[in-house]
């Protein structure tokens, strides 16, 4: 017994308690703080179930109370994105997910000869968007809430009337004669004159045309104001990226091959890129989004996210921008040519200019529905299949 503890203490500490008792006997079971502080502390990780929806895979992440979440694997054979799914489970099962970036970080250095590769990290992005789904529905919210709130009242996307990228037309030779440069500006020509004086072109090199040709071209090409050359070269080599940015005056851009942070630092360090265009689906998710998002801010360079997903990875990719200062164009296909209209149904509207506005259901905002799976992959033309892109004497290319 302490003896400066008074009976007078003792008192006063019983009152006390005394009064918090009565205070939680009447606000009970109603009270919004304690609900949500005891799903929160109590919810669980109980299953994971992969599924193939054509040439994508959707994960659904189940929680002990009901809450799931879901997330898109692109980019990727759905058949071996569905497999892997299956095994990282492993290292979820049990546990809390609205611990993301605990989980991300279990995930991705779980075993150190796997860290980093593409396959990890396609599912990984997939498995951090439903994680993030779900701990958006668990407090009520939209994501894009959880990440500080929305910053732009809407996201504008391409591609859309006022907005489009043409491509390469390839395979290319490494210095193009006079006809085959030709060619190549006679696309920006035409889509300057689809999209009219105000609008927005872009090129897509698709690391299908050659430095020497692709220098040869931008020079062409600086009367029509393009925004940007895309993915000028194959990733992993920044000495490429760094020639060609000293001879190239038009912005360049990349980035939608690679993933997380670590992949983006080069660029940044070295200069090259103008515009950083990380893939939701296949970068590390709306955690690694954000990341590489504030190391661009640092060199005032924005985002033009790139995006070949659903309507399920557009709703996670379209939160994290609207969370992100520096910003330029979204890349989606809405279509239907992805996937078909009604598999995952997104809260977020279109505006008359083609712009995104933001979410308004809790997580992602998207309903899935599961009965249209067997559908899609019924349909032929919907399986996939490993590319084999080759020059005219047979060789392989890149595109």
């Amino acid at each position: 017994m302490n003896p400066d503890f008074t009976r007078r203490d003792a008192l006063g500490a019983g009152a006390l308690a005394a009064g918090l008792a009565l205070l939680n006997d009447a606000v009970g079971a109603d009270n919004p703080a304690a609900n949500v502080g005891d799903r929160t502390t109590t919810i669980k990780i109980s299953a994971l179930k992969p599924f193939r929806v054509g040439t994508k895979a959707y994960i659904k992440i189940e929680t002990n109370h009901g809450i799931f979440g879901w997330g898109e694997v692109t980019g990727l054979d759905p058949t071996v994105a569905c497999e892997l799914a299956n095994i990282l489970f492993e290292l979820l099962n049990g546990e809390n997910p609205t611990r993301i970036e605990y989980l991300w970080q279990k995930v991705y250095r779980a075993h150190r000869n796997v860290r980093g590769g593409s396959f990890l990290v396609h599912v990984l992005s997939a498995i951090d968007c439903a994680l993030w789904d779900i701990t958006g529905k668990l407090w009520g919210v939209p994501v894009y809430r959880l990440l500080g709130g929305p910053v732009r009242d809407y996201v504008r996307l391409y591609p859309t009337p006022k907005a489009f990228k043409t491509g390469t037309g390839g395979p290319h030779p490494f210095s193009g004669s006079p006809a085959d440069v030709e060619g190549l500006v006679k696309s920006i020509r035409d889509a300057r004159k689809r999209v009219g004086p105000d609008g927005a072109v872009m090129f897509d090199a698709h690391c299908a045309v050659p430095p020497p040709l692709l220098i040869q071209f931008a020079n062409s090409i600086e009367p029509y104001d393009v925004m940007w050359i895309e993915e000028p070269a194959v990733p992993g080599n920044i000495e490429v990226f760094k020639r060609l940015k000293q001879a190239i005056r038009i912005p360049l851009a990349s980035g939608e091959r690679d993933r997380t942070i670590w992949g983006f630092v080069p660029y940044l360090q070295e200069r090259c890129l103008d515009i950083l265009q990380p893939d939701c689906g296949q970068t590390g998710g709306i955690t690694q989004m954000r990341k590489i998002a504030t190391l661009a801010e640092t060199y005032m360079i924005p985002l033009a996210p790139h995006c070949t997903c659903s309507e399920l990875g557009v709703s996670a990719s379209l939160h994290a921008i609207l969370a992100t200062p520096l910003f330029l164009i979204h890349e989606a296909y809405l279509d239907g040519h992805l996937m078909p209209r009604g598999v995952a149904l997104p809260s977020y509207t279109i505006n008359k200019d083609g712009d995104a506005l933001p979410p308004q259901g809790n997580g992602l905002g998207v309903e899935v529905d599961e009965t249209m799976f067997a559908k899609v992959n019924a349909d032929p033309k919907r399986q996939f299949k490993w590319p084999h892109p080759t020059y005219q004497d047979g060789s392989v290319r890149d595109y």
